[in-house]
């Protein structure tokens, strides 16, 4: 397949995503539901519709792709190991894009957590193109990864050591945890914190966009804040979130400590990104001068900061926009297609 062929097929999936869905996907969302209950239909036609209407926009996907220079070979050369998370519905799906893309084959690894959707995905592309097939290869349950040239592996940090270990000789992308963070001022108005709401708890908050700590300044009054995140408390009938907000809220009686509850969520005043399920962690700064300075030292923990404001080092995602990444907008900050676009022998441009 040429480069503009793979285009059209792409803009053909997403143009399929924007139309109610079928019975074959609606049967496949269930499927994928009931193997991991943390991905409700909901979550899941979330993760398509921003997935058709952010990647597979047929204007987008070319102006992408032209950027980059890649050879346009008739079939893949180049064999690329894709090991996926499965926090959330379709995590590794950029992975996979830029892959094919590239016009490598794609050899995937899937999470127990998520094995049913990027399969059926991969299937509609190749009942309306039988060629596309040569470009993703699934393992089966315990196949070995073997015959592959480059590595884009995505875990845990204890993970992301191992990975490090594993894959020493080969090209690679090796990710680990990160988390993202929210910069308030006290003057956001209240859609700027409904919005907000969407950023930390679509998913369940268990994506590496998912809003995980709050900086407000110094004397922020959180009864605004809590009032408009209540309305979310209708996540309290899943009973998985409910039980790790039972278990958050019981550790935090017991040991005492000093929390927010608006009875969905709890707020801790706390220096890690990293909070439990149910939970976001809190700081507060003096100047934006010296939060930039904070932010910083922390940026190879950060996946995005949202806000309205200006910072130094950030591209400021806009509030209820962090589940919504660009095509350019990748993972760790590392370039996926300039890292592709290598392993034809090209150097960066």
């Amino acid at each position: 397949m040429t480069q503009y062929e793979r285009l059209e097929l792409l803009a053909e999936l997403g143009r399929y995503l924007s139309e109610p869905p079928d019975e074959e996907l609606k049967a496949v969302i269930l499927q994928a539901y009931a193997a991991n209950r943390w991905f409700t239909p909901e979550n899941i036609h979330y993760a398509l519709a921003a997935i058709g209407e952010s990647y597979l926009q047929k204007e987008k996907l070319k102006a992408w792709a032209e950027r980059y220079s890649i050879p346009d070979v008739p079939h893949p050369e180049r064999n690329v190991a894709l090991i996926m998370a499965g926090n959330i519905p379709l995590v590794g799906f950029h992975d996979w894009l830029c892959t094919f893309v590239a016009g490598h084959r794609a050899v995937v690894k899937l999470s127990e957590k998520d094995r049913y959707l990027l399969p059926f995905l991969v299937k509609k592309m190749g009942d309306w193109a039988f060629e596309s097939w040569e470009y993703t290869y699934f393992l089966e349950e315990g196949e070995l990864l073997r015959d592959f040239d480059a590595v884009i592996a995505t875990g845990s940090n204890n993970t992301a050591r191992y990975f490090e270990y594993y894959f020493s000789k080969y090209p690679r992308i090796i990710r680990s945890n990160r988390n993202s963070v929210a910069v308030l001022t006290g003057y956001e108005e209240d859609d700027d914190l409904r919005a907000l709401g969407r950023d930390i708890f679509t998913y369940f908050g268990l994506g590496c966009r998912n809003v995980s700590k709050l900086y407000v300044p110094h004397g922020y009054r959180f009864d605004r804040l809590l009032s408009i995140l209540a309305e979310n408390r209708d996540l309290l009938l899943h009973d998985k979130y409910k039980n790790n907000y039972d278990y958050t809220l019981a550790l935090f009686l017991l040991n005492r400590t000093p929390h927010l509850n608006n009875g969905c969520l709890l707020l801790r005043e706390e220096s890690s990104l990293q909070a439990r399920i149910a939970s976001v962690h809190y700081e507060y700064y003096d100047e934006l001068f010296d939060l930039d300075e904070r932010l910083v030292e922390q940026k190879r923990n950060i996946q995005c900061v949202v806000s309205k404001v200006r910072l130094h080092d950030f591209v400021s995602v806009p509030f209820g926009k962090s589940q919504q990444p660009a095509l350019d907008d990748y993972a760790d900050g590392i370039d996926t297609m300039a890292f592709l676009r290598q392993l034809y022998g090209l150097s960066e441009q």
